[in-house]
């Protein structure tokens, strides 16, 4: 019997993994799968070893595990896949097959588009945008967020996209916030492409305010990304790719 895992990032913020919780829940629906389980990288409860057992308590011979991630960094690529492996050699018996962040997609630009919207304040020739990530060492991490940024720009005519990070990456917030200052922009939309509410978010919300005192520009702070529905049905893609439903989806699909 088929299962799917939802594998979150996790908080320290409750607030946070009960919108994780919320969603997933929600996910679930849209699947005729009958085990279904979320848990959480760290931080937060039910671990991934606790859901992956409960998955094959409930039956499961196959589990197909959906890391609930933005971007493909160490925690896709290594710390998830080194707790499956270790797991899955206690059910030998079980297969498990593991999916794709969400990572580069149309509906992405389209929620960062609505962020946009949601300010109410009107794009123009004098309006740049600052998309900040959570920030990795890992490469594929810049190299997929300015992938992001150029196809918001291209969907939003912009003139000027910039990139930054919170942790691990260059440019820092502060460093982008400085450029932004010096740039001729009027206007500078600030995106934090971040799914939940959190200590970051609150890092955000002061630094942008530290700089807001500068009477010259404005700067405009939308809000994270959150667990939008579009995010919803990008993991049903990853779903069905990995279930053998359709051909494997293209990454900028």
């Amino acid at each position: 019997m088929e299962a799917i895992l939802y594998i979150c990032h996790g908080s320290r913020v409750c607030e946070a993994c009960e919108q994780a919780i919320s969603f997933i829940k929600n996910c679930m629906l849209q699947s005729d799968v009958l085990i279904q389980e979320y848990c959480f990288l760290e931080l937060a409860d039910p671990t991934i070893e606790a859901a992956y057992e409960r998955c094959v308590r409930r039956g499961a011979t196959r589990i197909n595990v959906i890391p609930v991630l933005l971007l493909t960094a160490a925690h896709a690529k290594e710390d998830i896949p080194n707790e499956l492996e270790r797991i899955g050699k206690q059910y030998p018996e079980v297969e498990m097959v593991y999916g794709r962040p969400i990572g580069v997609h149309h509906h992405m630009i389209d929620i960062l588009m609505e962020r946009l919207d949601e300010t109410s304040e009107e794009l123009s020739e004098d309006s740049m945008v600052l998309l900040i990530g959570r920030g990795s060492s890992d490469p594929d991490v810049k190299r997929d967020l300015s992938r992001i940024a150029q196809l918001l720009k291209e969907k939003a005519g912009l003139n000027r996209v910039d990139t930054c990070y919170l942790t691990a990456a260059e440019p820092g917030l502060e460093e982008a916030l400085q450029t932004a200052k010096q740039s001729s922009y009027k206007k500078i939309f600030i995106i934090p492409y971040l799914l939940f509410t959190g200590i970051l978010m609150k890092t955000i919300q002061k630094t942008v305010k530290d700089y807001s005192s500068d009477g010259d520009k404005e700067y405009i702070l939308s809000n994270y990304l959150g667990y939008h529905p579009l995010i919803g049905n990008i993991l049903q893609e990853r779903v069905i790719e990995l279930s053998g439903g359709v051909d494997r989806v293209s990454d900028h699909a």
